[in-house]
């Protein structure tokens, strides 16, 4: 799996310490900067496709991807409980500012605040893509500080809301905690192939497409309600999605390979053949040309027909039993005369 280690990513999970919790963070970052609040005052929200890009894009995006697929442990429920818990304190926070969004917009010059909002955006989308380049371009609060601070007009101040933004933000925020439960849920899948370093580029990409038709509205460039920021996005998840790698969870190491003939089956033997409790038993008796069983009795040894015997069996009982000389005038203990090969000297000589 390509994971991410980048440089902004690593200070904040320094700082912050446990999956959650920087999961939470990020997710969070867009209300703490004022990013969310500038984007609700420049009309980013102000159409349906504008709700879902800054729903995916700003609350979720390649940073929470990242820290779920990389970050977080747990089984599918752990992950989801965590999602909601945070998504339970992250949509009320955004619905609130965004009630607040016509009281900002009541001691503030748009023209101007919308043109930070949009460097805001752009500011996001090169730090996401290059650490390097970050490192000179100031903080998104930093920015959204100097931009109350060029378009405040006190003149204007009066505590205002509205149910239009209200909707709107909240169901922004409900967007980036659908997104981030659905990667949640899809995590052992997306393990191992997504590529996440990828991912992370790509929503650079989108966030600067995002903030462009804002930067070049004075201009009357790029107005458009076409949802092009969600098209680079989703051009973006298809090139960082493999089907074909091997998933990391999917891989659990205790199945057993079935061509290896020396693995045992559930029948106890080896190989593809069935258990064969007979086959260590040869026919003395049969013909020496039988391919099956390999012979292991020396060609000279006596044949004997209507009897099978064990050869491991006959040999060790032949070398374990003492020699005892019989002759035809003595009859064995069984009264009868002993005809067996493996008493008489003469028959067990040739394979001792």
């Amino acid at each position: 799996m390509s994971v991410s280690r980048h440089p902004v990513a690593l200070r904040l999970e320094q700082r912050v310490g446990g999956a959650t919790k920087l999961l939470a963070t990020v997710m969070a970052l867009p209300l703490i900067d004022g990013i969310f609040a500038a984007l609700v005052v420049a009309g980013v929200l102000a159409t349906p496709t504008g709700v879902i890009e800054t729903g995916i894009l700003i609350f979720g995006g390649s940073a929470t991807m990242a820290v779920i697929l990389a970050e977080m442990e747990g089984s599918r429920k752990q992950m989801a409980a965590s999602v909601l818990l945070i998504g339970a304190v992250i949509i009320p926070v955004a619905a609130v500012q965004a009630a607040l969004a016509p009281t900002l917009e009541g001691f503030l010059n748009l023209d101007i605040f919308e043109r930070f909002a949009g460097l805001v955006i752009l500011a996001i989308a090169a730090k996401t893509a290059s650490a390097e380049f970050g490192e000179y371009l100031p903080s998104p609060g930093v920015i959204i500080g100097l931009g109350l601070i060029a378009s405040v007009t006190p003149s204007g101040f009066a505590i205002e809301t509205s149910t239009e933004y209200v909707v709107n933000g909240t169901a922004a925020a409900a967007i980036g905690v659908a997104f981030a439960l659905a990667v949640a849920l899809l995590a052992p899948h997306l393990r191992g192939r997504v590529d996440i370093d990828r991912f992370r580029f790509g929503s650079a990409v989108a966030l600067g497409v995002l903030a462009l038709p804002i930067l070049l509205r004075p201009f009357d460039l790029m107005q458009t309600e076409v949802p092009v920021a969600l098209a680079v996005l989703g051009v973006t998840a298809l090139f960082a999605y493999d089907p074909e790698a091997a998933g990391i969870a999917s891989d659990t190491g205790s199945d057993t390979d079935d061509d290896d003939p020396d693995t045992p089956d559930e029948g106890g033997s080896r190989g593809d053949g069935p258990a064969d409790s007979a086959s260590d038993e040869v026919d003395v008796g049969d013909t020496p040309d039988a391919p099956s069983t390999p012979r292991k009795t020396p060609l000279d040894a006596p044949e004997v027909t209507g009897r099978i015997v064990d050869d491991d069996v006959a040999v060790t009982a032949a070398e374990d039993e003492p020699a005892v000389a019989s002759t035809d005038d003595e009859p064995d203990a069984g009264g009868d005369d002993s005809t067996d090969p493996f008493v008489e000297d003469d028959s067990r000589a040739p394979w001792l």
